[in-house]
């Protein structure tokens, strides 16, 4: 089943995924920013980042709005020949802004691993898999408990998520990645 889910989701441009897509979209605009959902929209994609359907897993789904950081003009007086004001690029990707704000909601889960699931001239839309590390059934279980270890307490915050890792430079290795490591911060960020 999975196989032709996923199957399903590379085949963008079909005429059946951009119907059921539009009338998801038209539905997720009038719902708020963050929204708890009773299951994945990517089952398939879900699975692979690590998501069990039992006690313990949480899908929340989250609009972030598609936008550049905005900065001010100066309205008078003395300003910079070039106002300073273009392409002000945030430092994160969409996806690690978006489990940070899901985390911040759902304090206290751990973000596990995220996926988009859809998107819209202004929109993105990513669904974030939280764990509950106090929770008996993640505690029991061999594969998950390791995220119950105070080590990986707030763990997007700190950039080790794969969205996070990704986009401190982590997944690059050799040449052009020397000052990624230990971290940007001990080469004054000049790794990214």
């Amino acid at each position: 089943m999975y196989k032709y889910v996923g199957k399903f989701w590379k085949n963008r441009n079909s005429p059946e995924f951009k119907a059921l897509q539009r009338n998801r979209l038209i539905k997720w605009r009038k719902e708020s920013s963050i929204v708890r959902v009773e299951r994945p929209t990517r089952i398939d994609r879900a699975r692979i980042l690590g998501y069990k359907a039992k006690q313990g897993y949480v899908i929340a789904r989250i609009r972030l709005r598609r936008t550049r950081l905005r900065k001010s003009r100066p309205s008078q007086g003395r300003h910079t020949k070039g106002q300073a004001i273009r392409k002000i690029q945030p430092g994160k990707s969409f996806r690690w802004i978006a489990e940070e704000r899901v985390a911040r909601r759902y304090v206290n889960m751990e973000v596990l691993n995220s996926y988009q699931v859809g998107e819209d001239g202004r929109y993105k839309w990513y669904e974030v898999i939280l764990i509950d590390p106090v929770h008996p059934v993640i505690m029991k279980d061999p594969r998950i408990n390791w995220i119950c270890n105070s080590v990986h307490k707030n763990r997007v915050f700190r950039g080790l998520t794969a969205a996070g890792r990704k986009s401190r430079g982590l997944t690059r290795k050799g040449v052009g990645s020397e000052k990624i490591r230990p971290s940007l911060r001990a080469h004054k960020r000049d790794g990214k």
